[in-house]
């Protein structure tokens, strides 16, 4: 298993630097990673080092974290501006507040034309909805054109004790979102986590820990 093909390297740290990113930027080159998950502040740079290095891991942008609050017009413009500086994807958050009211109409009106701008994973924040919602959420992107369903970001209530949980939710968004790719973040930060993961039917993995998991493997020989 090639485990870093799965993993979205991640570095959406507030506090982070330009010499930090510059780091992601070369563990992602070393390591072969699927992408490198960053804030919409770094992407230019990232696709500067990456057109400089020659570096094959997508460029990823996180929009509108932790709930998806943002005004739909900040949204889309969020969405074109990272698309302008290099995004290939965006890991947008679903406005979790307009699915728990039951607002299906202008989720979709959302999301519909934010997918159009660039390949879309939509962040459903799973460890705040039940599991009927979470069938919902997942329901809802897989209508709105996107490219995969995420269950959750940095903010996710589900820490690393309740990765059972997270797998449940990663079955019902495969279930409920046929043919689209499913990504898992939050806690991951093993090669055991991660294997596990895939095996409840993850297709990406979204982690801050993807040096550690792939030198876990290499030690492994997986």
């Amino acid at each position: 298993m090639n485990i870093a093909k799965f993993l979205d390297h991640t570095n959406i740290r507030k506090d982070a630097t330009a010499e930090d990113i510059k780091k992601s930027c070369q563990e992602a080159k070393k390591y072969n990673f699927r992408g490198l998950c960053v804030n919409p502040q770094w992407t230019r740079l990232v696709k500067e080092i990456f057109q400089t290095e020659g570096i094959n891991s997508k460029i990823v942008t996180l929009i509108d974290p932790p709930m998806g609050l943002s005004s739909h017009q900040e949204r889309v413009e969020m969405a074109k501006k990272a698309r302008e500086d290099g995004s290939d994807e965006i890991d947008v958050v679903m406005n979790i507040v307009d699915l728990k009211y039951e607002r299906y109409d202008k989720i979709l009106k959302d999301l519909k034309e934010i997918a159009k701008i660039a390949p879309t994973k939509v962040i459903i924040g799973s460890g705040y909805l039940t599991d009927k919602e979470v069938a919902k959420a997942s329901q809802l992107v897989k209508e709105s054109g996107a490219i995969c369903v995420k269950t959750a970001t940095e903010k996710d209530p589900l820490g690393h004790s309740e990765l059972e949980e997270k797998a449940k939710h990663l079955r019902i968004m495969k279930e409920n979102a046929p043919g689209l790719l499913v990504k898992v973040a939050g806690a991951i930060r093993t090669l055991k986590d991660a294997i596990w993961m895939i095996e409840n039917g993850a297709d990406i993995i979204g982690t801050s820990s993807g040096v550690e998991i792939v030198e876990e493997a290499i030690r492994y020989q997986l």
